[in-house]
C-alpha cells in the first residue's frame, strides 16, 4: 500500500475518534445533571461552572456537536468510498457503505453513548473545556441554522419557546421522586415526606382540618370547676370556648395559660374569669393553601386557627400539627389517643374508617386513590355513586371494590377495600 493510503486510513481512524468524541458528549451534556453541577461549582469544581453554562444553552450546544459530527462522519464516509474505489474498484462503493456503517454504529455511536450514559457527570466534566471551544468555533454557524430552523418551523405554524417547560418544578420533582423510588434509591418513607412538601401548595385547609363535628371545645357558661376538669380531661393543650352554641367562638383556651392564673389566683376557682385567660380566635378561609397557612403559622407564632366557610361558618379548626402532618406523617404524643382507622386484612383487603382521609390511606397502603373531589373515603364512595349508600351494598371503581360495612344514618362509618387485582388472584386460586 502507498503512503498515501496509510494516510487515508489514519485520517478515517482519526475522524471515527472525533465522531466518537461528539456523540459521547452530547449524551453526557444532555444527561449531565445541572442540580449536582451547580453543587458541584458551589465547592469549588470550576468545570462544573462550565458545564451548567453549556447546558443552560441547549439548543446552541446540541446544535454545534451535531454539526462537528455530522461534519467528521460525512467527510470519514467519503474518504472511505475514495479509499474502497482505489482498491476493489466499483464494487468499493458497497463495500465502504458496508464497513463505515458497521463502524461508525459501533465505534462512533453506541460505544461512546453507552459509556457516557454510565456516568454523565463525570463524562460531562472530562469534555466540557473541548466542547466549550467547539461551540465557540461552530457559534455562527449554529445561530443561523437555528433561525433557518425556526423560520421553516413557522411557516407550517409551530412555534418554539425557548426555555419552555411543560411540567412544573414541582412536578418534575415529584417524578423524579417516584422515579428513584422505583429504583430503589428512595424509600417510601422519604418519598411520601418529599412528596407531602410538594403538594402543601396543592391541598387547602379543608383538606385536612378536623370537622367540627369531631372538635373538642370548653363551654364558657359551664361552672369554673367543670372547665378546669374538661381542660385537663382533654388531650389537647388549645381548646376552642364556645359560648350559647359550639360554632359561636369566642377565644382559644391555652391549657397553661388556664394553670398560671389558677396558681395565680392562689386556686381559687370562685375567682376565674375563663375569657380573660382565653386568647383571641385566629378565623381563616377554608379555600386557603396548607403552604400559605403553614407560612401564617409561622409568621404569628400560633399553632392553632379555625376554619370558616364563605359565609363565615365555622367548618373545623387546623393546627399547626396538622399541616407538618402531611409532610411527616402522624405524630402521636403520650397524651394522643390512637384511633385505628385503617386495618390491613390478612386477604389484601383493608378495612377502613369512613372519616379517613383519602391521602392518609393512600399512605398507609400505597394506593393512589384520588382526592380531588372528596377527602375522606366514604365521602369519595357517595361522590362515586352519586347517593348515600346502604349497608352491605357494593362499589367498584379506581380499580378497588368498596364495601359499606356499617352506616350510620346518612354517614358511612366502616367499609372494606379490596384492590381488583387481589380479587383476580383469589378467584384464580379458587379456580385452580
Amino acid at each position: 500500500m502507498t503512503t498515501t493510503l496509510w494516510i487515508t486510513i489514519g485520517l478515517i481512524l482519526l475522524l471515527i475518534v472525533m465522531s466518537a468524541f461528539f456523540s459521547g458528549s452530547e449524551t453526557a451534556l444532555t444527561a449531565a445533571s445541572r442540580a449536582r453541577m451547580l453543587q458541584l461549582e458551589k465547592t469549588g469544581t470550576l468545570r462544573a461552572g462550565l458545564v451548567g453554562r453549556l447546558i443552560s444553552a441547549r439548543e446552541r450546544l446540541i446544535g454545534a456537536l451535531l454539526l462537528g459530527n455530522n461534519l467528521v462522519n460525512i467527510l470519514a464516509s467519503a474518504l472511505a468510498t475514495s479509499l474502497f474505489l482505489e482498491v476493489f474498484g466499483d464494487a468499493g462503493v458497497v463495500y465502504a457503505t458496508l464497513v463505515m456503517t458497521a463502524v461508525v454504529l459501533i465505534f462512533a455511536e453506541v460505544l461512546p453513548k453507552t459509556w457516557a450514559i454510565g456516568d454523565p457527570d463525570r463524562f460531562a466534566l472530562a469534555v466540557a473545556p473541548i466542547v466549550r471551544l467547539v461551540v465557540a468555533l461552530f457559534g455562527p454557524v449554529t445561530l443561523a441554522v437555528e433561525a433557518i430552523v425556526n423560520r421553516i418551523l413557522r411557516l407550517v405554524g409551530v412555534r418554539v419557546i425557548e426555555g419552555r417547560s411543560v411540567l412544573s418544578a414541582s412536578d418534575e420533582l415529584r417524578g423524579q421522586l417516584d422515579l428513584l423510588h422505583l429504583e430503589g434509591n428512595v424509600v417510601k418513607d422519604d418519598r411520601d415526606r418529599l412528596g407531602g412538601l410538594l403538594d402543601l401548595a396543592e391541598l387547602e385547609v379543608s383538606d385536612v382540618m378536623i370537622h367540627r363535628t369531631k372538635v373538642v371545645s370548653i363551654n364558657a357558661g359551664d361552672p369554673p370547676e367543670k372547665i378546669v376538669a374538661d381542660t385537663l380531661a382533654s388531650a389537647y393543650t388549645r381548646l376552642p370556648l364556645w359560648r350559647g352554641e359550639p360554632e359561636n367562638i369566642i377565644g382559644i383556651l391555652h391549657a397553661k395559660d388556664l394553670l398560671r392564673t389558677i396558681n395565680a389566683l392562689d386556686g381559687d376557682l370562685d375567682r376565674l374569669d375563663i375569657t380573660s385567660v382565653a386568647t383571641a380566635p385566629w378565623f381563616v378561609p377554608d379555600t386557603t393553601s396548607l403552604k400559605n397557612q403553614l407560612n401564617a403559622f409561622l409568621k404569628r407564632k400560633a399553632h392553632i386557627a379555625l376554619v370558616v366557610d364563605e359565609y363565615g361558618e365555622v367548618m373545623g379548626l387546623v393546627t399547626l400539627e396538622d399541616i407538618l402532618e402531611e409532610i411527616v406523617g402522624e405524630i402521636a404524643d403520650e397524651h394522643d389517643i390512637e384511633v385505628q382507622g385503617v386495618r390491613i386484612q390478612p386477604d389484601g383487603s383493608v378495612v377502613v374508617d369512613g372519616a379517613v382521609p383519602i391521602r392518609d390511606l393512600n399512605r398507609a397502603v400505597d394506593w393512589e386513590l384520588p382526592d380531588e373531589e372528596a377527602t375522606t373515603v366514604a365521602g369519595l364512595v357517595i361522590h362515586e355513586a352519586r347517593t348515600i349508600p346502604e349497608q352491605g351494598q357494593t362499589f367498584t371503581f379506581h380499580g378497588c371494590r368498596f364495601q359499606v360495612l356499617r352506616k350510620q344514618r346518612n354517614r358511612i362509618t366502616l367499609l372494606k377495600v379490596t384492590p381488583i387485582e387481589v380479587i383476580e388472584r383469589r378467584e384464580a386460586a379458587a379456580k385452580a
